[in-house]
């Protein structure tokens, strides 16, 4: 079944999460290696380009996904889970959207503040705005900084949430992404 159903989570579903979450989390650790590459690392302007093709790549499927959500059913919560646990999983998916959002914007903002399009993987060209205000560069900067860490954080405690319900409640909320 490639559609969600009120019983559970469609094929497209499910490969949007997972292929997700590998991004991301591939993304953050390029990201974190290289920021300390000097200029004289072969690296220095190909884990850039990657890292700015792979993360225009990655709002392209998140903006699908978001759609494909909207258009989809939404499977029914686990009868087992309080209303706490349902408003603080819907709480977490939000945060984790728009953190996602955030820290795309933000890089596209560091990436096109000299006004130079961003060439994803020399295929197309994401064309820039340029500087849309003072020092955006560094603002835009600190922020993809603190919201890269604070969206790998909440998707750890996602990760250790779905674990939970999996090995303590024993509930079928983290197998419901894999069957």
């Amino acid at each position: 079944m490639y559609k969600n159903t009120t019983q559970g989570y469609g094929r497209i579903t499910k490969l949007l999460h997972w292929l997700s979450a590998i991004v991301i989390f591939a993304l953050f650790g390029l990201g974190f290696w290289m920021v300390d590459l000097t200029y004289y690392s072969e690296w220095y302007k190909t884990a850039p380009h990657w890292h700015k093709s792979i993360g225009i790549l990655l709002f392209v499927a998140t903006v699908l996904r978001l759609v494909w959500r909207k258009i989809n059913v939404k499977p029914d919560a686990i009868d087992t889970h309080s209303a706490v646990v349902r408003k603080s999983a819907h709480i977490a998916h939000f945060m984790l959207y728009g953190l996602l959002l955030v820290l795309m914007c933000s890089g596209y903002l560091i990436s096109t503040a000299d006004g130079r399009a961003i060439s994803v993987f020399n295929w197309i060209d994401v064309p820039a705005l340029g500087e849309l205000f003072s020092n955006q560069e560094d603002i835009s900067g600190l922020v993809h900084e603190y919201v890269a860490y604070i969206l790998i954080s909440t998707a750890v405690l996602h990760a250790l949430a779905a674990i939970k319900h999996h090995v303590i409640d024993k509930d079928a909320t983290l197998t419901r992404m894999f069957k």
